[in-house]
């Protein structure tokens, strides 16, 4: 097998065949990874000199970085909500709610996502114990007893117009 570099002769040829098949927009040499990191070193020291602004005329002081910048473009950690925290908050998005606002800017207004407002609205709401199985089952049960007095009724009532007919 030949060797890239080891005779010049080859060293030339080696490219030509091994690219015989390829696209010429693959033939293009990639930059090193050295080179690559130099680019990139560049590029952020253009960034951060971007970054700077010059210095004003009249030699009056520039507002600090924090007050430029909007509130909702930083980003902070996660903050635990007491329980009160989280009764006050659902309660402002209810009442945003009610006035004609969409559930998405309300919360974003509270300052939380769709996703936590539905969590802790879940979490709010007390557990439900056996008694709703209990109601469903005793409300069946009275709607089977009605069913049948309703059945037997049209039965006694259809025998009634039988005999008024005299099909009976």
């Amino acid at each position: 097998m030949l060797k890239v570099g080891t005779n010049r002769k080859w060293s030339i040829i080696w490219p030509t065949l091994r690219n015989l098949n390829r696209p010429k927009s693959l033939l293009k040499r990639r930059p090193s990874r050295r080179h690559l990191s130099r680019r990139r070193k560049f590029r952020e020291r253009e960034v951060k000199a971007e970054a700077k602004q010059p210095a004003r005329k009249n030699g009056a002081k520039a507002a600090p970085a924090a007050a430029e910048a909007p509130a909702a473009a930083v980003r902070t950690g996660r903050k635990i909500y007491s329980s009160k925290e989280r009764a006050q908050k659902l309660g402002q998005i209810e009442k945003s709610i009610g006035s004609g606002e969409t559930l998405k800017s309300a919360a974003r207004q509270a300052g939380i996502s769709e996703q936590t407002y539905y969590q802790w609205k879940k979490a709010a709401t007390p557990p439900s114990d056996g008694g709703d199985l209990k109601d469903l089952l005793a409300l069946e049960d009275e709607n089977k007893r009605l069913k049948g007095l309703l059945a037997e009724r049209l039965r006694k009532e259809n025998a009634e117009l039988k005999k008024k007919l005299g099909l009976a």
